[in-house]
């Protein structure tokens, strides 16, 4: 099962939209009266979120009755969701829900759809994500690319070890720098030490220093073919990364150029899911 989201979140996502109230419910004098909410797919979706939503109806007041788990792929037509309670907390989690569920399943969605596409064509490779999500997101988009198949790349600059030109240049240059790498490594025993290459002749360098993974970048499907051989000639049991504008347009060529990993950020970014909701009144 998937990790949920603490609960300082779902407070804050449901604060942020009625800081002081819902005003529409309480003038029309509804707010007691009982009704029941169902969410469904208008779409092939992958799931997520959905336990984070079921809590925000809860904490609103709601009853839930059904919900499906986060990972989940289904078809158009399926409920997804479904709670009852006073229109009072029907209507404050309806629409905190929804964007949740929205949101995190588009992402799941089309991690899930890159996955499909590159498996089929190498079902050994790994899809990972990077840090470049919306700040802000960063628990719920990493939880929509897990629920679609895929793996975060870093969390974050505190528990990973990536070694791009930007911190070269402060070393002396590449070359200087890959000099350092065995001393790195007795530094941190337990890390991976990846270095990003933005051609062959710096790749061929870092895998030759001794790296854990040479992470190539903005490289064409084509150029990656020749190289990954080179790379394994070098350093045979060096990990390769490829990264750079990999989409779902592309992803299945770069697969098969023989990487053992993709990373990509193009997931985060797109349409949300479309999910139907429907309140009615149990209201004789």
């Amino acid at each position: 099962m998937l990790y949920q989201l603490p609960d300082n979140e779902i407070e804050r996502f449901i604060e942020e939209d009625m800081p002081y109230g819902d005003l529409t419910t309480s003038l029309l004098g509804i707010g007691a009266l009982q009704g029941e909410i169902t969410y469904t797919s208008r779409e092939t979706t992958t799931l997520c979120c959905t336990e984070e939503a079921a809590r925000i109806l809860e904490r609103c007041g709601a009853t839930v009755s059904f919900f499906l788990q986060s990972g989940t792929t289904i078809d158009s037509g399926v409920t997804i969701l479904s709670a009852s309670g006073s229109a009072d907390s029907l209507h404050a989690g309806w629409k905190v829900a929804l964007n949740m569920l929205e949101y995190a399943s588009g992402i799941a969605t089309r991690t899930q759809k890159i996955v499909n596409q590159v498996k089929e064509v190498n079902a050994s490779i790994t899809i990972v994500t990077t840090r470049k999500s919306f700040p802000g997101t960063k628990k719920v988009a990493i939880k929509a690319i897990m629920a679609g198949g895929a793996l975060p790349h870093r969390l974050g600059l505190s528990e990973s070890v990536l070694v791009f030109r930007q911190h070269t240049a402060f070393c002396g240059g590449i070359e200087r720098f890959l000099q350092t790498v065995s001393g790195l490594k007795k530094k941190a025993p337990e890390q991976k030490i990846i270095v990003e290459a933005q051609n062959t002749e710096e790749a061929l360098a870092i895998a030759a220093a001794g790296v854990d993974v040479v992470q190539l970048d903005k490289l064409t499907p084509e150029e990656l073919s020749r190289l990954v051989q080179q790379l394994h000639k070098v350093a045979p049991g060096v990990t390769i990364s490829a990264a750079g504008g990999i989409t779902i347009n592309n992803a299945a060529t770069y697969a098969e150029s023989g990487v053992d990993m993709l990373v990509l950020s193009s997931v985060y970014f797109g349409k949300p899911s479309d999910i139907a909701v429907s309140i009615t009144s149990s209201q004789p």
